[in-house]
């Protein structure tokens, strides 16, 4: 059985672009298991965003928006105040996993940050965020904070670098062998994605 490998950071913009067309992969792949490896953007930081940082990061949203045709709500930056950490989203899907809810986790993380002007920088945030897709609360909140969501945020960032996936989103195909087939490495149309998976469920 292959399985999919998907690279991301659920506060990427381009990730949040990406988002239709790995919904339609996901679909095309039916029973295909799939695995979350979170890219971490951004190391853990309580500084407030340079405007240098914001000025790059609403340039992107700007980009990702003529490319993909993806909605941003702009309040965010009125609304929250912005700093350049994105780890905390990371772990906070690798606990939502122990709890069987990842994709759940990312997606949610997504619309808090891109629709709803939340910030996913605040654990505040994510404890909220855990609650409203249905999670024990407080396991997750002891769960975030633990050596073994720790350690398995390293080792997803291990296993991006061994895979050379330097560019979020990517998505791979890994077979039983172990070999790898890209079926992305950044922001491509669904078409392309779909037409690589196609060749390899052939």
């Amino acid at each position: 059985m292959t399985e999919l490998i998907y690279v991301a950071d659920p506060m990427c913009s381009w990730c949040w672009g990406f988002q239709p067309v790995l919904e339609k992969v996901l679909n095309a792949a039916g029973d295909m298991q799939v695995q979350y490896v979170m890219g971490g953007l951004a190391r853990d930081s309580d500084e407030p965003m340079s405007e240098e940082t914001r000025h790059y990061i609403q340039g992107q949203w700007n980009l990702v928006t003529e490319t993909t045709g993806a909605n941003f709500n702009w309040d965010f930056w009125e609304a929250c105040e912005p700093r350049r950490s994105t780890y905390p989203a990371c772990r906070a899907v690798i606990a939502a996993g122990l709890q069987g809810r990842t994709r759940a986790m990312f997606e949610a993380i997504q619309r808090a940050y891109y629709q709803e002007a939340r910030n996913p920088s605040d654990a505040s945030t994510l404890v909220e965020i855990a609650g409203e897709i249905g999670l024990n609360r407080e396991c997750f909140a002891s769960d975030i904070a633990s050596e073994s969501v720790e350690g398995a945020l390293l080792d997803g960032f291990n296993i991006r670098r061994s895979i050379n996936a330097n560019q979020f989103p990517s998505l791979i195909a890994r077979s039983i062998a172990d070999e790898l087939t890209w079926l992305t490495n950044g922001y491509v149309d669904s078409s392309e994605v779909l037409g690589r998976l196609g060749s390899v469920m052939a």
